[in-house]
């Protein structure tokens, strides 16, 4: 069911709104090239335990640095799992992030993080089997009312510049009010920079309500309502305006017409008319919001529901009533992993019912039901309120409110992904008793793997969905510290046993490279066997790429690339975790590549310059149709596998034409021939992820005694990320095109 929302023509064009630009700090490839993010402003937070990290070359990656004996202090727990919680998951879903010893102290290390607010806490649990006790910094300020654990972080950059602070703004003032002498209420006032309380034309004015569980102070301490007021009253993207945020605790709407709003007439210069006034909330505050419109029409000229809903009935008279009074109704929600999703939708479909006309900003694929949501709900409304749009439609890329329905638990096989990139993981009853169940994976930024817990269901299973960004996906389950494997995705990683894999389409490099092609479009994995000089000569196996247009009798032989694996992997993980065979496809469907054919070989436990040159590359030559020509041979590998490359490259100069390592390490020996490498080699080419990536030292090193040594190479950009598939990935999107041409070379 898609409701589309019931609008009256635009009658004056306002002035041109500021765009939510989003700005991805990840690396990408154009024109063949790695382009790396550039630099963003210094990050604010009160909290001394985080900070940037030093020397990095990427810039907005953070440590979090926590004495252990600060957690002793906090806690009371002297041993035990510490993590960082915080909005840092995909489409800023709450997460867990591990810390990890470091002397005296615990420290995780996460980035690049977009610009925008972020908000945490630290947790430690006595088992991984048992609750978790939150704490803040004691050294720091208590930023969240209703939250004292929290601590928030703001990375300042492209995309959050509505976001940040700004010179000579609005000013915010507590009123309290309430029946009688009492005054037991509270509310807290935003009034524009340059505001007159003597001013003749009285004030619009915003009234705002919190959601369930939260404190109507959240508007300011995560909302930044006063950064959003300040950016786009000084812009002129928004009328100048009070903002009263009112505590929605109070039941029903009577709570602010009949003592709210008169205290805020006495104290301030605002509109005691319903045309000078709008209000909007989020969840429960959503719901009142309404109320009080459909209660009193003439109160309100704007209403706002952002995640919220109404269950009430409306009738078809009171309706003529809304529509007359009201210059705007609008609708907004976050994705379908937002808890009142399915709410706005009804509510959407409600209004339509009764006759209601109302705008629909639509669904946010990118958040659900989170502040990140909120902070563009609230920019939005404001830019619309007490003046009229040329636009009323929905914010650019939010998609129509569409009832959304999982699968009935244990129907179908897991994870199940929806058309927009929303993930659902489910876990079954048995592990209904558990007490703490999450789901690690390269979800993270920078693909790195944060663990986000899954709700229990009412049948006892485990369900969580999240909004990810294309690409290719590892994934466990952890059970009280116990990992799990996904039954219902059998998918195989050798080396893994308790890891599944699963992919999902989208614009990012990733997305876009591992990405399934069409059938007749893809090349075959097959199997290679040969004898190996380990273990007294035993069978090993080798996969094996060829092109969808591989022909074994071709006269001119197809050139070679051989790629290994890291430690503690085999032969199976470029295909497996990897997904080397869909970056090829894509690369060859694209023309970006010429025709080759790639061996991936088992490098573990041999001396691998005697293996792959009297091993791999003779079987190899044996099977296929390929050239035993240097310059059409490459040779490349991750981690061990750019050790393995790197000792056959000094080993054997002029054996293999091209050259790629990634997370390198292995400087050239004292008897290196470097003339013989640098004329035997057309291309050596270095990846690295950044300081998170635990070999970046040692590639720095390698780069070092390269080019003390007169090593011809070239060292890519820094690709985003630590020691993980996501670095690896786009490392070889980025090297393949470069073999086998003309113009590659130092």
């Amino acid at each position: 069911m898609t409701i589309e929302s019931q609008a009256r023509p635009p009658r004056r064009v306002r002035r041109g709104r500021q765009a939510l630009a989003a700005a991805t700090a990840s690396a990408v490839v154009a024109s063949g090239l790695l382009v790396a993010p550039s630099a963003a402003a210094q990050a604010v937070s009160p909290d001394p335990w985080v900070g940037e990290v030093p020397n990095n070359p990427i810039s907005d990656v953070y440590r979090f640095t926590v004495p252990r004996a600060a957690v002793t202090e906090a806690t009371g727990i002297a041993d035990g799992p510490v993590a960082v919680q915080g909005n840092f998951g995909p489409g800023k879903a709450w997460t867990d992030l591990n810390m990890g010893a470091s002397g005296a102290n615990l420290t995780a290390t996460l980035g690049p993080l977009e610009p925008g607010l972020y908000y945490y806490q630290y947790a430690a649990r006595p088992a991984a089997d048992q609750d978790a006790v939150a704490f803040r910094n004691p050294g720091a300020p208590q930023e969240v009312t209703s939250k004292p654990t929290y601590s928030t972080l703001f990375v300042p950059g492209p995309g959050a510049e509505w976001l940040d602070d700004v010179a000579d703004g609005g000013r915010l003032t507590t009123l309290e009010y309430g029946k009688g002498p009492k005054r037991d209420k509270e509310a807290l006032v935003w009034t524009p920079s340059g505001y007159d309380a003597d001013r003749a034309e009285q004030y619009p004015v915003l009234y705002l309500l919190q959601g369930e569980g939260q404190s109507y102070r959240e508007w300011v301490e995560l909302g930044r309502l006063g950064q959003i007021m300040d950016n786009l009253t000084l812009d002129g993207d928004a009328e100048p305006m009070v903002v009263v945020m009112g505590d929605a605790s109070v039941p029903g709407p009577a709570g602010v017409t009949k003592e709210l709003l008169p205290a805020v007439e006495r104290a301030f210069n605002v509109s005691d008319k319903g045309s000078g006034r709008a209000i909007a909330g989020i969840g429960r505050g959503a719901e009142l919001a309404v109320d009080a419109v459909v209660a009193k029409p003439r109160e309100f000229a704007g209403v706002g529901s952002f995640s919220g809903g109404y269950d009430k009935p409306i009738s078809r008279g009171k309706a003529k009533q809304i529509n007359d009074a009201t210059d705007i109704v609008r609708l907004y929600a976050g994705n379908v992993t937002d808890a009142a999703y399915d709410d706005t939708v009804a509510l959407a479909e409600r209004l339509t019912t009764a006759g209601v006309e109302f705008q629909s900003d639509g669904s946010d694929p990118e958040t659900g039901g989170t502040w990140d949501t909120w902070q563009k709900n609230l920019h939005d409304f404001a830019g619309r309120v007490f003046q009229d749009v040329d636009d009323e439609g929905p914010s650019e890329g939010h998609l129509p409110f569409v009832e959304h329905r999982l699968p009935p638990a244990g129907t179908t096989p897991t994870p199940w992904i929806d058309e927009n990139g929303v993930v659902t993981f489910e876990l079954g009853p048995e592990y209904a008793d558990a007490n703490n169940v999450t789901v690690w994976g390269n979800f993270g930024p920078a693909g790195s793997w944060p663990r986000t817990h899954m709700v229990k269901q009412a049948d006892g299973s485990w369900r969580l969905s999240l909004a990810v960004e294309g690409g290719s996906y590892y994934y466990k389950f952890v059970v009280d510290g116990v990992d799990r494997k996904d039954a219902n995705n059998p998918t195989t990683v050798f080396s893994e046993p308790t890891w599944s894999t699963f992919t999902v389409e989208g614009d990012t490099l990733r997305g876009q490279y591992t990405a399934q092609v069409p059938a007749d479009a893809r090349g075959e994995v097959s199997v290679m066997s040969y004898q190996s000089t380990a273990g007294g000569g035993t069978q090993r196996s080798a996969y094996v790429w060829t092109p969808p247009d591989y022909d074994p009798d071709r006269a001119e032989e197809y050139p070679v690339f051989y790629l290994q694996h890291g430690g503690g992997q085999t032969w199976t993980d470029w295909v497996e975790v990897g997904y080397v065979q869909r970056i090829l496809d894509n690369h060859y469907l694209r023309g970006n590549i010429v025709p080759m054919v790639v061996v991936m070989a088992n490098g573990n436990g041999v001396d691998f310059p005697t293996e792959i040159t009297t091993r791999i590359v003779p079987a190899a030559e044996e099977q296929f149709n390929i050239s035993s020509e240097s310059d059409q041979r490459a040779l490349a590998g991750l981690s061990m596998g750019s050790g393995h490359t790197l000792s056959t490259l000094w080993a054997h100069p002029g054996e293999f034409g091209y050259i790629g390592a990634m997370s390198a390490f292995g400087a050239p020996p004292a008897n290196a021939d470097v003339e013989a490498i640098n004329e035997g080699t057309k291309l050596l080419r270095v990846y690295s992820g950044d300081v998170q990536d635990f070999t970046y030292g040692a590639t720095l090193q390698l780069i070092a005694a390269m080019e003390s040594r007169g090593v011809n190479h070239e060292f890519a950009p820094i690709v985003p990320g630590p020691h993980s598939w996501d670095v690896w990935q786009k490392s070889l999107i980025d090297f393949l095109p470069r073999l086998f041409t003309e113009g590659s070379g130092a």
